[in-house]
């Protein structure tokens, strides 16, 4: 089963699944395809968006395990 965690950076996240991206963009993370956020590790980018981080990873890991 494929999982994530929040030190993940996102450049990684978006390879696990295509799953994944739909749900960062309704989250508010529009900037996906900057290069800068490709090194920025999940955590990191929920800060700046305000976003709770170890709900985000359960929500997200929910849906990789209901694939």
């Amino acid at each position: 089963m494929k999982t994530i965690n929040k030190d993940m950076k996102i450049g990684e996240l978006l390879q696990v699944d295509e799953i994944i991206t739909p749900i960062l963009i309704r989250e508010g993370m529009h900037c996906l395809g900057c290069p800068a956020s490709q090194m920025e590790t999940l955590e990191e980018a929920c800060m700046v968006h305000g976003i709770d981080c170890n709900t985000l990873v359960n929500n997200i890991n929910e849906v990789l395990k209901n694939r």
